[in-house]
């Protein structure tokens, strides 16, 4: 299991747009993914769970991976966030 923890710093947070590439992405990878604001923690892969995380800009977000791609996973949606979802 591989876990990272990256600051969303886009304007919108993790909301409509960014939530649907971060979905997307997620999607692309085997592994089973979540992503976790505080205590509250969802599946990655799921648009509504991810929005429903109601991420905004500047907070911090969790993100686990477990499987056989799992870091690859991690490094992709890492660089994604720090990105602001370009």
């Amino acid at each position: 299991m591989k876990q990272v923890v990256v600051t969303v710093n886009a304007e919108v947070g993790l909301h409509a747009r960014p939530a649907s590439l971060f979905v997307k992405k997620a999607g692309e990878f085997s592994s089973a993914i979540t992503v976790a604001k505080g205590e509250k923690e969802v599946d990655a892969k799921r648009l509504l769970a991810v929005m429903s995380l109601g991420v905004k800009q500047g907070e911090s977000i969790t993100i686990t991976a477990e499987g056989d791609d799992e870091q690859e996973a991690i490094d992709a949606l890492q660089q994604l966030v720090e990105s602001n979802f370009e």
